[in-house]
């Protein structure tokens, strides 16, 4: 293909992707799905060219900031306290469910070698950083089953990659030691571990010391590539090494980058993140082609793999339930004997849990890094996309509903011990503290009165406020949407003035950005 063909079938695969987004909006539907429809489709259009993808460039080019990110924001005190159920689903359940997979390949197709089922296994057992995210974003989950689901997601490709690699080798003439692959996947891990934490403890270093805020922004970009190519090149975990630096800085952020830096960033990010997910879910619709045709076309598929293929996909289904109901009960007994005060999750739980295993890039791109002479090459191929589309349309499309059925919510619980309320109280009295301190000159003269007046109103108002939290809400917004009025109209005089020439293009900009984080911050504390 050459190059501006390249470009211009970039360019097109953005605006497509702006469209489907548009299109999933309007329908109500997770935009996974409509970029994922929409991405085979567009895939068959005629004078497309064909989209080949590479699996390492993949990998390197999507995982890397997307496991990124899910680290920066994720709650490390929660993350923390469901380590354990965090790792019996990132490891146990991946390990459980490739041996499931591969039996029931095994049984399907006696001719395939076991070690090449166990590869199959590995490649279609890890539920997707990236669809995980596009579909818990649209649902509402107690903060539990949110840590666990957003955990698992983040540190099972690990324990994928690791099973894939050992089975592919034996596959290829080596011989498979389960000891030996559980050595080498905890020196993996560890070894992650600590290039995560040594290259996320520099960035906090750096922060530290560098104040240009569009260097601190580039940073937080390149950090997560950083941390995988480093963790690959020497020869441990990258996916673990970017995700332990992500929770490093996603920590720090508070105390080391300025307010300028962070929202700049969460801007650059917002954009970035959105741009990478779509694009994902486009470049997995584009490969569809590419892999009817390696198969022999949609005929030979609907002929001899369609039921093998819907029987895969009902064995990766069965496993994760089988799994999540099975370790509920073993907590069960161990909370029973004493020997445990973590609560089961329970059947409403466990059936979200167990209905929310959605897989994505990493599947497909470790589908095609298997070797030509791999038996069974094509039907794993076939298997790895349509587990993705299964699991995507149905499970992604359905999850909602079955959280409603459940009647799964989250619950007092989950609060945290001070509400949002106390919260701004506090912090409105620590600030009062500060300006009270800072008001007064060496004589006792009052020298910002105007200052000492506007904290001082702001932290009784939010001491004495009473009412129901739902008359909190409504006093809340209807506070705030008098802020967003009255920014509009200061925002429309100034553009009347601009337009008047009685006023510049820098004073324009300059008064415009203030009304704008204005505006942020009302739009914000409103939600």
């Amino acid at each position: 293909m050459h190059p501006t063909e390249l470009f211009e079938l970039v360019v097109g695969m953005l605006v497509a992707i702006l469209a489907l987004h548009w299109i999933a909006e309007r329908m109500g539907w997770p935009p996974s799905i409509a970029l994922l429809i929409g991405g085979g489709a567009i895939a068959f259009i005629p004078g497309i060219p064909p989209v080949r993808l590479d699996p390492e460039l993949v990998l390197v080019l999507f995982l890397p900031p997307l496991l990124m990110d899910g680290a920066w924001y994720t709650a490390i005190a929660r993350f923390r306290r469901h380590f354990a159920g965090i790792m019996s689903l990132a490891v146990g359940a991946v390990l459980f469910t490739t041996a499931f997979v591969a039996v029931t390949a095994h049984w399907l197709m006696p001719s395939l070698p076991w070690a090449a089922c166990a590869a199959l296994g590995a490649i279609v057992a890890p539920p997707d950083a990236v669809s995980a995210r596009a579909v818990l974003q649209q649902v509402q989950l107690p903060r539990r089953l949110s840590t666990l689901l957003e955990g698992e997601s983040l540190l099972n490709d690990a324990a994928g990659l690791v099973l894939f690699r050992f089975a592919v080798a034996a596959t290829m003439g080596g011989v498979f030691d389960p000891a030996v692959a559980a050595g080498q996947f905890l020196i993996l891990a560890l070894g992650g571990l600590a290039v995560g934490l040594a290259i996320g403890l520099l960035c906090v270093a750096l922060a530290r010391r560098v104040h240009d805020e569009l260097s601190l922004v580039v940073m937080s970009a390149l950090v997560g590539w950083i941390a995988y190519l480093t963790g690959e090149a020497v020869h441990v975990s990258g996916v673990i090494a970017t995700v332990t630096t992500g929770l490093v800085l996603g920590w720090y952020q508070h105390v080391v980058f300025s307010a300028a830096v962070r929202v700049r960033g969460t801007s650059f990010w917002t954009v970035m993140v959105f741009l990478f997910e779509a694009s994902v879910f486009m470049l997995i619709g584009f490969s569809l082609r590419d892999v009817l045709d390696r198969t022999g076309g949609v005929e030979a598929v609907l002929g001899g793999m369609a039921w093998p293929l819907l029987a895969i996909v009902i064995a990766l289904t069965a496993a994760r339930f089988v799994w999540v109901f099975g370790s509920d009960v073993v907590l069960r007994l161990l909370v029973a004997a004493g020997w445990s005060r973590e609560a089961p999750l329970g059947t409403p739980n466990a059936l979200v849990m167990s209905w929310a295993g959605m897989r994505g890039v990493v599947t497909l791109a470790v589908a095609l890094t298997l070797p030509e002479a791999m038996p069974g090459r094509d039907f794993m191929l076939l298997a790895a996309f349509g587990v993705i589309l299964v699991t995507v349309l149905v499970q992604g499309s359905t999850l909602g509903l079955v959280i409603r059925l459940a009647g799964v919510r989250q619950s007092e619980a989950d609060a945290p011990p001070i509400d949002m309320i106390a919260a701004e109280t506090m912090m409105l009295k620590a600030q009062l503290r500060a300006v009270e301190q800072l008001s007064h000159g060496p004589d006792g003269t009052l020298l910002h009165p105007r200052l000492l007046e506007q904290y001082s109103r702001r932290a009784h108002v939010s001491e004495t406020y009473g009412g129901t939290p739902a008359e909190r809400t409504i006093a809340i917004a209807e506070h705030f949407d008098v802020i967003i009025a009255a920014v509009a109209a200061g925002r429309e005089e100034l553009v009347r003035l601009h337009r008047a020439n009685r006023i510049d293009d820098e004073t324009l900009h300059s008064l415009e950005r203030d009304l704008d984080l204005e505006e942020l911050g009302a739009i914000s504390a409103k939600a």
